[in-house]
């Protein structure tokens, strides 16, 4: 995540540096072991990584058009987007377009948002790198979603890889993959996390210090 992204409400200075990974195990310290998406979702930029609160919608196929505001749900649900928020949108992974651009991305981070996150398509990907927006997707198109998806629900729960996405869950999304933690949970699983960074801050020293993988692990109990 870029060091201008704002942090999401509930994340700590520092938290920002977690990964996909930490999280994952956390999750598994704390029981939960089905939070990360089945697919990897490619970044646009490879090393792009986004750490917020989920704000959810869902596109659906449609072949409605209203000419004077064509684009006019999905104007308003980005026009929502407030800091600290990753823009988390479900298709049923459709094929039929992309929904998301260049302007998109720049409305986007003009309200703060730290980032998208789709199972559908992008486009604009070059001009989306050039604004240093992290977005992660199923696959790119360059055909324009009018008439063809729309926007059916927003700040809803939808699901994504196997794994269901609530309005506000934090998600985190990093090469690695994407993983999620419900936000019932995230005050145990943010404290595992933070945790195990330090140790890993550790481990990873006294390793290249010279000491062996077994006595590291002896010691530490973090691989």
């Amino acid at each position: 995540m870029s060091s201008a992204s704002p942090l999401a409400p509930g994340l700590l200075a520092g938290d920002e540096l977690l990964t996909s990974a930490m999280i994952s195990d956390s999750l598994d310290a704390a029981g939960l072991r089905s939070q990360v998406l089945r697919e990897r979702l490619a970044p646009v930029v490879p090393g792009s990584r986004a750490f917020g609160r989920a704000t959810t919608a869902r596109f659906l196929p449609s072949t409605d058009d209203n000419p004077d505001d064509p684009y006019g749900a999905a104007i308003d649900y980005i026009s929502g987007v407030t800091p600290g928020e990753f823009i988390v949108i479900a298709t049923d992974e459709s094929n039929d377009s992309a929904f998301w651009g260049e302007l998109f991305s720049a409305a986007a981070i003009g309200a703060g948002s730290v980032g998208v996150l789709t199972d559908g398509n992008l486009r604009d990907t070059a001009r989306i790198a050039g604004l240093g927006f992290p977005a992660f997707s199923r696959s790119r198109r360059p055909i324009d979603f009018r008439m063809r998806l729309a926007i059916s629900e927003t700040a809803t729960t939808v699901t994504i890889g196997g794994v269901e996405i609530a309005q506000g869950d934090l998600v985190i999304a990093d090469d690695d993959g994407v993983v999620v933690i419900p936000q019932a949970r995230e005050g145990e699983v943010l404290a595992l996390a933070r945790e195990r960074a330090s140790r890993e801050s550790t481990v990873l020293a006294e390793l290249l210090g010279g000491q062996t993988l077994r006595a590291v692990w002896d010691r530490h109990r973090v691989l």
